[in-house]
């Protein structure tokens, strides 16, 4: 029988509420030359409906003995909730106070694609732009730009939408 490696943790959305969260991944040195230093991955979950709540549980397939870093989302009617987090041995601590985060809304009267952005050699995207009304990220199409031999993404947006995009940068 194959041992499962990896951690999970469960959480619970109250009716209007839409929690995913994100892993956050630290860039190899051998790339940092060409890529971010940060890139986040979307946890996979199963959901449990519990009266009018959502019971979540989250899993991490990798745990590192140094801890995860978390970002934790929280989608409600015409807000997000955004919080931080470590996953460390089998405690998860999430700050007790939202982090202040500055953010741009992405917003067109119009169809359009959103920027070209490049990927980390594992496919993780940079910058993660998601659908407030389903806390579903943008899949972005792929292609391979054969002039900087790399391969890209770009996203479409529908017009007369606000979408939520966020990135991991140190300052």
């Amino acid at each position: 029988m194959d041992d499962i490696i990896g951690k999970h943790f469960s959480i619970t959305d109250p009716k209007g509420i839409n929690t995913v969260i994100y892993q956050v991944n630290k860039t190899k040195k051998e790339y940092l030359n060409e890529f971010p230093k940060y890139t986040v991955e979307r946890l996979d979950y199963t959901a449990e409906i519990r009266g009018d709540s959502t019971r979540k549980t989250y899993f991490v397939d990798e745990p590192s003995p140094n801890g995860n870093q978390l970002v934790i989302l929280s989608f409600g009617k015409e807000k997000v909730v955004i919080n931080t987090g470590i996953l460390l041995g089998d405690e998860v601590k999430i700050t007790k106070k939202p982090v202040p985060f500055k953010f741009d809304t992405l917003y067109a009267e119009k169809e359009e694609e959103y920027k070209e952005f490049n990927y980390t050699p594992n496919l993780k995207r940079a910058i993660s732009i998601i659908d407030p009304d389903t806390a579903e990220e943008v899949k972005p199409m792929l292609y391979f730009d054969e002039k900087t031999n790399e391969v890209k993404g770009k996203c479409k947006l529908k017009p007369y939408k606000s979408y939520f995009a966020f990135e991991i940068r140190e300052d």
